[in-house]
């Protein structure tokens, strides 16, 4: 799985300010929400954390990797379903860490959130393998920490992905 598939540089962000795990998946949850005209950045919001009560989805070292799925709407409502035909992915560096209940207690600054179509149900572990990969690379996260701007984020992410998809 290709990295640069499901980020764009609009969809990666230093962010300040944010002090909380509500706050930061909402600020996520827009980001994803600014790609898909057809939902709500709110009812992404709602199944971001809708997922994050069966456990949380912050991996420790700073790092989270919040997700949802979505399934194609049968009634065409647009309650918290709708049509998605691809991954999406944002990334966010907040400039304080934040209480996210990682496993290690640790205060999280790192966060990867997606939206996945609910039948793509291999491609959903793929991805996330890929990114509980390239975030346990404490050099790579330290990188990404000290990016000073949304453009350098989205280069150094790039550049992981075209260097681990080179060697794979």
């Amino acid at each position: 799985m290709d990295i640069n598939q499901l980020i764009t540089p609009e969809r990666v962000l230093c962010l300040s300010g944010i002090k909380s795990k509500k706050r930061a998946l909402e600020s996520l949850s827009q980001l994803l929400g600014s790609s898909v005209t057809s939902i709500d950045s709110t009812d992404i919001f709602h199944q971001l954390i809708e997922r994050e009560r069966l456990g949380s989805t912050g991996l420790g070292h700073g790092v989270a990797l919040p997700h949802g799925r979505f399934s194609p709407s049968q009634d065409g409502s647009n309650d918290a379903q709708f049509d998605l035909n691809m991954t999406l992915g944002c990334f966010v560096k907040l400039d304080q860490g934040i209480d996210f209940d990682s496993t290690d207690a640790k205060p999280t600054d790192l966060l990867f959130a997606l939206l996945v179509p609910e039948h793509y149900t291999d491609e959903h572990l793929q991805v996330l393998a890929t990114l509980a990969k390239m975030f346990s690379d404490i050099s790579f996260c330290n990188q990404l920490r000290d990016c000073q701007t949304s453009e350098e984020l989205y280069t150094q992410l790039s550049g992981w992905a075209q260097t681990h998809q080179e060697a794979s």
